[in-house]
């Protein structure tokens, strides 16, 4: 099935929802998945933002400005996960805990609103990685139209693409609480000094990158298309990372890849996360 084939299904889908909340993040996924709601279903298609100290500002505003240009009917929510000892304890199941205080508020909104369904941006490629964010999707409700029609992270890219999507190729972003390893306590002050420094890359041109926190140390993830400019450009890197709050900065020579932190767990029994 071809991409036209599968939004043609996702339309359907979303059509036999009645009504939706949109988890929303200013992400393709996301993005696709309000606008095609909001296309068949109107004032019964609502978009939430979630708000914490775990997505970066810079993010909020791209998503807000978005989701206006979009004409999406857009609700903030304040989540608090660092009030939650096991989220901050971060262990491998780190991402459950998040997901399960996310998707009970938005349930609670929905309820309140009327609207039947709450909905995530899980697509096909989701399946191969056993996440603790989706068990507890699953165990609150949630559905995945976008995973439902068959899309994969290429397929929502290429519709994106078709119906004019502003950021149809934006990079993929996730909570700044993958930045840390597994058993490192995650922290307001360590979160807002990642966000700094990816901010600060960003600003240098940086388009797919993450930066690893390792104590002290920065561990730079890049594109390996990207390689190249960033050890040409190495001392603004550097200062921007250290400027930031980070004593020493290192550049991963593996490069940029979703889930690195999870390399150090024993994949066999322990659950990975997202990243």
């Amino acid at each position: 099935m071809g991409s036209e084939e599968k939004y043609e299904a996702l339309l359907e889908r979303v059509a036999d929802l009645e009504s939706v909340l949109v988890a929303y993040s200013g992400g393709v996924d996301s993005t696709l998945l309000a606008v095609s709601a909001l296309s068949v279903l109107g004032s019964r298609c609502h978009a939430a933002l979630a708000i914490s100290d775990t997505y970066p500002e810079s993010e909020v505003v791209h998503a807000r400005a978005l989701a206006k240009e979009l004409g999406l009917r857009l609700l903030e929510v304040e989540t608090h996960e660092l009030i939650d000892s096991q989220f901050r304890a971060n262990g491998p199941d780190r991402c459950y805990h998040c997901k399960a205080e996310l998707f009970g508020l938005m349930r609670t909104i929905a309820d309140a609103r009327g609207l039947r369904h709450v909905a995530d941006g899980s697509n096909m490629d989701d399946l191969a990685d056993h996440r603790p964010g989706a068990r507890a999707a699953q165990e609150i409700g949630v559905v995945s139209p976008l995973r439902d029609a068959g899309f994969t992270k290429q397929d929502i890219r290429d519709v994106a693409a078709m119906l004019g999507l502003p950021n149809w190729d934006r990079p993929s972003m996730a909570c700044l609480a993958s930045r840390f390893p597994y058993g490192e306590p995650i922290t307001e002050e360590r979160l807002a000094r990642v966000a700094a420094a990816e901010d600060s890359l960003r600003n240098l041109g940086l388009r797919q990158f993450r930066v690893r926190a390792h104590g002290d140390v920065a561990r730079l993830e890049v594109d390996p298309v990207e390689m190249q400019s960033v050890w040409e450009m190495r001392d603004s890197v550097g200062w921007a990372m250290k400027a930031a709050g980070f004593t020493f900065v290192a550049q991963d020579l593996e490069g940029y890849r979703t889930g690195s932190l999870n390399e150090a767990l024993d994949v066999s029994t322990a659950p990975s996360a997202e990243a």
